[in-house]
């Protein structure tokens, strides 16, 4: 995607809202604004059919009913719901929760908060060299006093995809519930809930070419109960999530979940992701992939150390030309490296040097050649010949 000089690879942060989405939310802006808790009139009405619409789309294409979709903020609000919704609810032995190690940082935020609020006890799930689960590792860690294990579909940084079927045979097999932040996930895999046997799953609009601002929990109708509110409201949603649900939003991630999943443009994606690697090296570009094989990640993702540079000036380098991310985060002014790197083994001198790319609906080829004549001319201008195998008179070629 282009927007002015500028070329779009940070689909995995957020995705441009797609038109189709834009002009089913229309309505409910401009004519259909009612409030849907609004039951004595027909303005309400019609806003309430459109959230149960909503509900019954998102519901159909994960696999569930619609009274199991609670809509949130976004898939924050929903991992935040989940792991302290079940701690507060909590009223038996079970007090321990499971994490991996490469969740994304608000689940671990979440039960670090659960620890201090509801006196859980939190342990993190190795993970091998490519991001996966330690599946033996979490049969050996689980056991009756394990309430909730929380393991991401589809890693952020690196795109690793989970084996959710295996994951959740064994939690189960314990007697604890599996969540799993799917964020990321619905672009990259067909999920059906009821056949994987996943209790509660957090989704994102924003990261489906849907609006920012909206995100829903599945919570399976027989956990509903075990599930409390983390904010305090008017009851809407059963109690679980209060506040007014907003229509045009809710219709919005509905249609973008109805456009996603289209296999054809998931191969595409893959194709591109594995040219784009392969001409950065035909470039003499060194890099090094981060994560799993093409095959078992996001079709989009492409988390690249690339040798002897710096990833936030290299990136600050390639601007206004190309966006894309890193993987580590700023806290008061000090750059902490990804912890998902550490978690796969990734010495921080590499992690420093890693930045995630990330194919899209709108990416082509035209674009990414063009994004690696940015990089190869930065990579080569940032450390000449440590960063690039080419002499100066072939880059100017």
């Amino acid at each position: 995607m282009r927007v002015g000089s500028t070329i779009y690879m940070d689909y995995q942060a957020t995705t441009p809202v797609d038109k189709r989405v834009v002009e089913a939310m229309r309505p409910y802006f401009e004519e259909s604004f009612g409030n849907p808790h609004s039951s004595d009139h027909i303005l309400g009405w019609r806003s309430q059919q459109a959230i149960e619409s909503a509900q019954a789309q998102i519901a159909h294409s994960i696999g569930g009913d619609p009274d199991e979709i609670f809509f949130t903020s976004g898939a924050t609000e929903a991992n935040n719901l989940a792991v302290l919704g079940l701690s507060k609810g909590q009223e038996c032995s079970r007090d321990r929760i499971l994490v991996s190690a490469v969740e994304h940082k608000c689940v671990l935020s979440a039960a670090r908060a659960a620890e201090t609020d509801y006196d859980m006890q939190v342990d993190q799930i190795p993970v091998d060299t490519k991001g996966h689960i330690d599946l033996a590792a979490l049969d050996s860690m689980l056991d009756s006093d394990v309430l909730l294990v929380s393991v991401m579909a589809v890693n952020n940084e690196i795109g690793t995809v989970q084996d959710l079927d295996s994951i959740a045979e064994i939690v189960h097999k314990y007697g604890a519930l599996f969540h799993s932040d799917a964020a990321q996930a619905l672009e990259a895999l067909d999920i059906d809930v009821r056949a994987t046997g996943i209790d509660l799953m957090s989704l994102s609009a924003h990261k489906v070419y849907g609006p920012k601002g909206i995100g829903a929990l599945y919570v399976a109708r027989e956990s509903i109960g075990r599930l409390r509110p983390i904010i305090q409201g008017g009851g809407q949603q059963l109690g679980v999530r209060p506040g007014t649900v907003p229509t045009p939003l809710c219709v919005g991630f509905a249609k973008a979940i109805e456009l996603c999943g289209d296999h054809g443009e998931r191969e595409r994606q893959r194709w591109l992701n594995n040219w784009f690697v392969e001409r950065l090296r035909d470039e003499g570009v060194v890099v090094e992939v981060n994560g799993s094989s093409l095959n078992q990640r996001h079709p989009g993702n492409i988390n690249i150390c690339f040798d002897g540079v710096d990833a936030h000036s290299f990136l600050g380098s390639l601007q206004p030309f190309v966006c894309a991310s890193t993987g580590s985060a700023c806290t008061s002014g000090i750059i902490e490296s990804s912890h998902v790197l550490a978690a796969i083994g990734v010495p921080e001198e590499k992690a420093s040097s890693a930045v995630r790319f990330s194919i899209g609906r709108y990416s082509d080829q035209s674009q990414l050649d063009e994004v690696v004549q940015h990089i190869s001319a930065a990579v080569f201008e940032y450390e000449p010949g440590a960063c690039c195998s080419r002499s100066r008179d072939s880059n100017d070629m």
